[in-house]
């Protein structure tokens, strides 16, 4: 059997390469931060979700080594069977406050939070109305639960509403959205949102990944950014990212949701509990961006600056209000030629291209850094100046 599945995958991945589709995973021999080593050179990172410039923090470093050094390696089982160490308690605590949510519950990714989260509170009578671009995690969430399924064009709220109407037979309904959008770095609008639920008798759940630490004056996220802190039923978010960059996700929210998914969610009650090390670097991680709200401030500045010159060199970019600038170049494979040029530059991107994005909607995301100085900055918009002379004439 394997000899004939084999030559199927052989061909389908020729298919991929010949089209111009293949992945190559690149190696970086170095921390991550805004300048890393790539094949023993010296490049700027361009494409990382290191937002606040987090990922290689000595604060975090050292306070995960005494996370390590009080509570050990790992946890080597699941919470439900042998409990969770006070680390995890005080980690949900900081999210919950940080938030401005009742409760959290802690998850080894986001995928899994997001994975997680349909199937324990809805059945075949209830409905999903979910953002056409929501991330794919939330999209295999949805498979998972036999909700009837509504989809709206992204950020429309005609179509939104229109799909709430159609929900309107269903016995409970839930709207679900990303706080941003990661290809285009669009913020979902979530005072419109919220103002239909009202409407339409819907809850609404906003994934915060690409939003937390990012958006609003402090960085807490769509919720702070529209005035709603504490109103929205269900938020889920990354430790991956803005926070840290390492490994860990959470659903925080209402407490009786955050409680029955401790009775039946399937990622978490059969999953490994967070390691030691990661859960007191995240405690910190809160506890740092409520000392100060200089990354956020930095952040926002350098993602001004960028988009703004950009634009001035005539450059297709997306509108973001979040560190995400989707630099439009509309060919799959010239936008893998663009990163491999810009590589060679010392500007670390990436060509994103189908089935990530739309046909003929390739792009390079560039994923602006707190880490980031304004030398990075206009190094990376000369590289793309130099490489659109070279490829475009």
């Amino acid at each position: 059997m394997y000899t004939r599945f084999q030559e199927h995958l052989r061909k389908e991945l020729a298919d991929i390469e010949a089209a111009g589709l293949y992945k190559n995973e690149r190696i970086i021999e170095s921390a991550q931060g805004a300048e890393i080593m790539v094949k023993g050179k010296k490049c700027l990172n361009f494409c990382a979700n290191n937002y606040l410039g987090l990922a290689n923090n000595p604060e975090l470093i050292e306070a995960s080594k005494k996370g390590m050094d009080a509570r050990g390696f790992g946890m080597a089982s699941v919470r439900f069977i042998c409990g969770c160490q006070d680390l995890h308690k005080k980690l949900e605590q900081k999210i919950s406050e940080f938030f401005g949510t009742e409760d959290t519950i802690l998850y080894a990714a986001c995928f899994d939070a997001n994975g997680g989260v349909f199937e324990p509170l809805l059945t075949d009578e209830d409905a999903i109305i979910s953002d056409s671009l929501n991330h794919a995690s939330i999209i295999d969430g949805v498979r998972l639960c036999k909700a009837q399924r509504y989809r709206y064009a992204n950020a429309d709220m005609e179509d939104l509403e229109r799909q709430l109407q159609a929900a309107q037979k269903n016995r409970f309904r839930i709207i679900v959205t990303d706080g941003v959008f990661s290809m285009d770095g669009n913020v979902c609008p979530l005072d419109k949102i919220f103002e239909l639920s009202k409407k339409y008798d819907a809850m609404v759940m906003v994934d915060e990944s690409h939003s937390a630490g990012v958006v609003g004056k402090t960085g807490r996220g769509v919720t702070e950014r529209y005035n709603l802190r504490g109103q929205i039923e269900i938020l889920t978010g990354t430790l991956g990212k803005a926070f840290g960059g390492a490994m860990g996700g959470f659903t925080t929210g209402k407490k009786e949701i955050i409680d029955m998914l401790r009775q039946r969610s399937r990622p978490y009650l059969f999953s490994n509990s967070m390691a030691p090390g990661l859960v007191a670097a995240g405690i910190r991680m809160f506890e740092l961006m409520s000392e100060t709200n200089d990354l956020q401030d930095k952040l926002h500045e350098n993602t001004e600056y960028f988009l703004r010159r950009m634009k001035e060199e005539g450059f297709d970019c997306k509108p973001s209000e979040s560190a995400i600038c989707a630099v439009m170049i509309y060919d799959a494979a010239k936008s893998q030629k663009y990163a491999m040029m810009m590589q060679e530059e010392g500007i670390f991107v990436t060509g994103f291209y189908y089935p990530v994005v739309p046909k003929g909607q390739a792009r390079i995301r560039v994923q602006i850094s707190a880490a980031h100085e304004r030398i990075h900055l206009d190094k990376c918009i000369e590289a793309f100046k130099k490489v659109r002379k070279e490829i475009d004439g």
